[in-house]
Order: C-alpha cells, then sequence, then structure tokens
C-alpha cells in the first residue's frame, strides 16, 4: 500500500526531520508514503554537493543536507516528491527506483505535451538539454526517502546562482514555459498519478515472480 499526503508548503529543515524520523521508527509493517510538497526559497547540497557550484551570495538559506547528489534549488511552484519507500519490501534495486522517479517525471510533464529525456550520468530529466526535473534519495535500512523535485511555475532566477546539480553551464526550464496551459494543481496532480500506478506495476510485476 502507498499513502499520499499532500502537505502544502512547508518548512525544509522541518521536512527533512520529519523524514528522517519516518524513516528511522518505521517497521517492516509501515506503509509506504509520498509526500507532496514545495518550499520557501532554499538551496541544499547533497553529500556530494560542493560550495564551489553555489558562486554568488544570495539572500537565501543553504542547507547542507543527507540526499544524493549535489546542489539545487527550491522554492514556490515547485512539485517536490517525496518518497518514502521500503525498497527492500518492494523489491526494487534503487537503480529501477531511480529510473522509477525519472519516468514519474517524464510521464507528467508529457500530460502536458512536453517530451523529455534522461541525461547518462545526470540523475533527474531535461528538456532541449535543460534541466527541468531533480532528484535525489537517501536510503537507510533500505528505505528510502528525499524524492523528486519538478520545475512548474516558479522564480528561476535563483538557479543563476548555483551549477544546477553541480554541472557547470547547466541552465533550467519550468513547465509553464513550454505548456501555458499547466499549472501547479495538475503538475502535482500528474505527478501523483503517474508514481502511484508506475510504483505499483512495479511491485506487482516483482511479486509475480
Amino acid at each position: 500500500m502507498l499513502k499520499v499526503r499532500d502537505l502544502g508548503e512547508t518548512d525544509y529543515l522541518q521536512t527533512w526531520e520529519r523524514m528522517r524520523e519516518f524513516t528511522a521508527t518505521r517497521t517492516e509493517k509501515t506503509e509506504d508514503e509520498l509526500w507532496l510538497t514545495e518550499h520557501p526559497p532554499v538551496f541544499t547540497l547533497g553529500q556530494a554537493g560542493k560550495q564551489e557550484h553555489l558562486f554568488l551570495e544570495p539572500d537565501i538559506p543553504v542547507v547542507h543536507t543527507d540526499r544524493g547528489g549535489q546542489i539545487t534549488y527550491h522554492g514556490p511552484g515547485q512539485v517536490v516528491g517525496y518518497t518514502l519507500v521500503d525498497l527492500k519490501r518492494a523489491r526494487v534495486s534503487v537503480h529501477d527506483f531511480v529510473c522509477l522517479l525519472e519516468q514519474a517525471m517524464i510521464d507528467t510533464v508529457g500530460e502536458f505535451g512536453v517530451r523529455a529525456t534522461r541525461l547518462s550520468g545526470h540523475p533527474g530529466i531535461y528538456v532541449a538539454g535543460r534541466k527541468i526535473g531533480s532528484l535525489g534519495l537517501r536510503v537507510r535500512r533500505a528505505c528510502s526517502y528525499h524524492g523528486i523535485s519538478l520545475n512548474v511555475d516558479m522564480d528561476l532566477g535563483p538557479f543563476n546562482s548555483i551549477d544546477p546539480c553541480g554541472i557547470p553551464g547547466m541552465t533550467v526550464t519550468q513547465l509553464i514555459d513550454l505548456a501555458p496551459n499547466a499549472n501547479l494543481t495538475k503538475a502535482r496532480r500528474a505527478f501523483e498519478a503517474s508514481f502511484c500506478a508506475l510504483f505499483k506495476s512495479e511491485t506487482n510485476l516483482k511479486s509475480a515472480n
């Protein structure tokens, strides 16, 4: 079973702490959860994050977090999906779960007629070489937390202060600039539907084998 929680706007640090507590205290019977949220402006550096990829000093908090990956930006108008999943119970490898999350974002933007692709060696999704969706996970005791962020209708200016995901010269885009009929609510619902369908399909497949 997968429980979906729409948290609205949440503080990044508080939500991170909630994810860590959830993961530390869950048992083999705890339901998996998908948390949908958006955050006030914040830069986050993953475990591999290097300060050199933040080359301006904006008036935005910087948080060193425990997810994988480099540096990214969160702000209002972005779909953030945190996936708290027992990968061992689901019998899904970390690699396959990353691919599932990427596919869920690809399917989401596809609902609005936008074609996104993967970029080898750089998790996330891209449209015409520009990043639109980011991904970073932490796995503890075979259970994942953190997840994805998808740019929908936001101020992209803060991305100019960083190398997005540690890729020098990488530029970003957002769904509203590619599909004027898009909005945050529609994109959030599309991601929820896509992730839930893909996760159910994957776990059912594993159970049948």
